[in-house]
C-alpha cells in the first residue's frame, strides 16, 4: 500500500494518504474525489551523532565492528 501526497482540485487541501488497491482516493476535507497525485519529496536519513553512536554500539554490543574504520576495530579488539 503506497503513500501518496495529494491535492484537491477542489478545495485546495494538500494531504497525504495511505492508497488500497482499487480504492479512489477521497479528500478528507471535503470528500471530492478530484484530486492530483503530487510527487512525495523524499527524506534523507537522520545522521545525527547521537544516532550514530547509537547504532555504533549497539553493533558492538551484537558483535559485529562492521560501522567501525579498521583503526577503531583494532582499538575495541585489544
Amino acid at each position: 500500500m503506497p503513500l501518496y501526497d495529494y491535492h484537491c482540485t477542489a478545495c485546495g487541501h494538500t494531504f497525504e494518504m495511505l492508497v488500497r488497491g482499487g480504492q479512489p482516493p477521497v479528500c478528507p476535507q471535503c470528500g471530492s474525489t478530484a484530486l492530483a497525485r503530487q510527487v512525495s519529496a523524499p527524506v534523507a536519513p537522520g545522521k545525527s551523532r547521537a544516532i550514530v553512536s547509537s547504532a555504533r554500539r549497539q553493533a558492538a554490543r551484537e558483535g559485529h565492528l562492521s560501522n567501525y574504520s579498521p583503526a577503531e576495530r583494532g582499538k575495541l579488539l585489544r
